[in-house]
């Protein structure tokens, strides 16, 4: 098996060549229709990356939504805000105060690949690992079908996904 290095470029490498915003607009239909997004009030998204989902479009829905913020190793849940600032990390980060992450129905989460047992591969910092940990809401990696494999390297602290939506 790969290691989870060489699968991270692998990962990026298959990105750059996918049309991305076709599969971001298909994948926004598909979460619309997904029963915990309609019955979620709460919902935390992410500020997408080049070459990563975009799920901004569902911003339009009635829905309360809250981005991720980086506060040294942890992650803020910060209500969506418009006014958003570049962190140290190059990601769109809200100015708004922090929120309990309790209130949180759904949590999408970025992967660059995901598995067929629900374990996904993030960008190596661990910060959504250590999130998802204590995390109650419902998690959901949307991801590109291509990016989809059968199993990935995992570790103790690797911690599983509820569901990936894909196109």
């Amino acid at each position: 098996m790969d290691s989870k290095l060489t699968l991270r470029a692998k990962a990026k490498e298959i990105r750059k060549n996918l049309d991305l915003e076709k599969i971001s607009k298909e994948i926004c239909k598909i979460i619309r229709k997904n029963n915990f997004y309609k019955e979620s009030k709460n919902i935390m998204i992410f500020y997408p990356l080049k070459y990563e989902i975009n799920l901004l479009d569902l911003l339009k829905d009635n829905k309360n939504f809250y981005l991720p913020k980086v506060n040294n190793e942890d992650i803020l849940i910060c209500p969506y805000d418009k006014n958003l600032v570049k962190s140290e990390l190059n990601i769109y980060e809200p100015c708004t105060n922090p929120v309990d992450s309790n209130i949180l129905d759904l949590i999408f989460v970025p992967a660059l690949m995901v598995d067929k047992e629900n374990y996904r591969l993030g960008y190596g910092g661990g910060f959504y690992d250590r999130f998802l940990k204590t995390a109650k809401a419902h998690t959901i990696v949307p991801i590109a079908k291509e990016l989809i494999v059968d199993k990935l390297p995992h570790e103790k602290f690797d911690i599983k996904i509820n569901e990936t939506i894909f196109f």
